[in-house]
């Protein structure tokens, strides 16, 4: 039996799952593989983070980006702590009741930020079910305060659902993030099983909802393969975000993290998601990241300034 802990507290980093029969984990193809992090760029990334006492979701979600990315100093700050009030079976951020916000933490993101030199962050979270808005004034905090100490940085924020919380994401649009994702993570039939504490079309009403509020802002929304979905399946969640106006699409393997969590059906050969990065922007996407090790912050500095760039050639309607 398989048992992750949490060993800054001796429990199961996810007790919701330690109970469950292992399942089988495939072996890695050769696409797939990543080098371990060494390098002293890295090395500077997590000293800064560790100093500001911040979480990432590079780490707490085990991205196998992070080593490319931190030697770079790119890093996805993960506010509201580092316990999450849902229990995805795809998901390796820890699960349980979450403590207190700390007060400190937009602060301490924007002096990262900046001693980073990030020209553009993304700021994530975990579900804050237990919160009357879910997190939602805590991301506005944030964005504020990045605002206010690193005035030439643009922002992209990768959001919960804020399922059941009236006004929460309306909070964040009006704090004016230059990027709003919110991720579908996979398609409608495997959400009972991959992401149950979920709704499919509550999430595709919120990336909706936020171009009715402001149709300049960009909005941004990811899904993983090789979960057992059918390729008409993706076809459809496509059209579906972009009937929902959404502007950039990200398409990434998902890897299982431990053998208690959902299995990797099927690792999805790269020619693949060249096929679906196509027919993406046939229907009409700005931007498509597509790729075997695409995850939703993976080059998204690089990635929003061709989605900018993007906009800018496509004809006003």
């Amino acid at each position: 039996m398989t048992v992750v802990l949490d060993h800054t507290a001796g429990r199961p980093r996810h007790p919701e799952k330690a109970h469950r029969p292992d399942t089988p984990m495939l072996r890695k193809p050769d696409w797939i593989r990543v080098r371990a992090p060494v390098s002293k760029g890295y090395a500077a990334t997590h000293a800064i983070v560790r100093q500001n006492g911040l979480h990432t979701v590079c780490e707490e979600a085990g991205c196998p980006n992070i080593g490319e990315c931190w030697d770079k100093k790119h890093a996805t700050f993960m506010i509201l702590g580092d316990t999450c009030t849902r229990a995805c079976a795809f998901c390796n951020v820890k699960t349980g009741l979450p403590g207190a916000l700390d007060p400190g933490e937009p602060v301490h993101v924007a002096e990262a930020t900046a001693k980073l030199g990030l020209a553009h962050v993304v700021i994530t979270s975990v579900d804050r079910d237990d919160l009357d808005d879910g997190g939602a004034g805590h991301f506005a905090k944030t964005i504020t305060a990045i605002r206010e100490r690193c005035t030439g940085t643009t922002i992209e924020v990768l959001t919960p659902d804020f399922l059941r919380k009236d006004g929460a994401m309306e909070q964040v649009v009006s704090a004016r993030p230059d990027v709003f994702n919110h991720n579908l993570e996979t398609v409608p039939s495997l959400y009972l099983t991959v992401r149950p504490g979920a709704r499919y079309f509550a999430s595709l009403r919120l990336l909706q909802r936020v171009k009715e509020i402001d149709r300049t802002m960009f909005t941004k929304s990811g899904i993983m393969v090789g979960l057992g979905e059918e390729r008409n399946e993706v076809l459809q969640v496509m059209d579906d975000l972009r009937s929902a106006g959404v502007d950039f699409l990200t398409i990434g393997q998902y890897l299982q993290p431990t053998r208690k969590h959902h299995p990797v059906m099927r690792f999805v050969p790269p020619d693949e998601f060249e096929s679906l990065k196509t027919v993406a922007f046939a229907k009409g996407f700005l931007m498509v990241s597509s790729s075997p090790l695409t995850r939703s912050s993976h080059h998204a500095g690089e990635d929003f300034a061709r989605l900018k760039a993007a906009r800018a050639a496509t004809p006003a309607t």
